[in-house]
């Protein structure tokens, strides 16, 4: 009997969550090519530049960059094609309804693999920071990490 392989592949964006307040979260399943999937398992995955947007009633994430698989021959794939979303038609229409609002943005922000081993987007429906809500995240931040040394030096 062989051991089961189990992968742990959690990448985030942190700098989604720094830029937007995120108002909803949604999971979205990917259509993902097999050679695709074996880079997200290698974690050869980057989040930073992705966003979601509405093609035809259907919502496509773009730019998000999975690394070409070394051992791919001629079936490789791009590593910035769009990606197809997979989620419930409800959700969509919601999604799409926010969407034509003014400043409001689809932002992903985690890419993992679940237990039955499928690749898993975590979406948000986000609205923009302005500078002086940077300003305070930062300034939170840092006296968290201010917090936490003084701790350190009590115990």
């Amino acid at each position: 009997m062989a051991a089961e392989v189990k992968y742990i592949i959690d990448i985030n964006n942190r700098k989604a969550a720094f830029q937007f307040h995120f108002l909803a979260e949604l999971e979205a399943g990917m259509v993902l090519l097999g050679s695709e999937m074996k880079s997200i398992r290698q974690g050869q995955v980057n989040l930073r530049d992705a966003f979601c947007y509405f093609e035809n009633d259907e919502l496509f994430v773009k730019s998000l960059y999975i690394k070409e698989y070394e051992q791919a021959n001629q079936f490789n794939h791009e590593a910035r094609r769009p990606r197809k979303l997979l989620l419930r038609r409800t959700e969509l229409k919601k999604l799409h309804k926010k969407i034509k609002e003014k400043g409001f943005t689809i932002v992903p922000f985690r890419l993992y693999i679940n237990a039955k081993g499928r690749a898993k987007l975590m979406i948000a429906l986000a609205q923009g920071k302005k500078s002086y809500d940077k300003r305070d995240s930062i300034k939170a931040k840092d006296n968290k990490r201010d917090m936490d040394r003084m701790k350190k030096i009590q115990l």
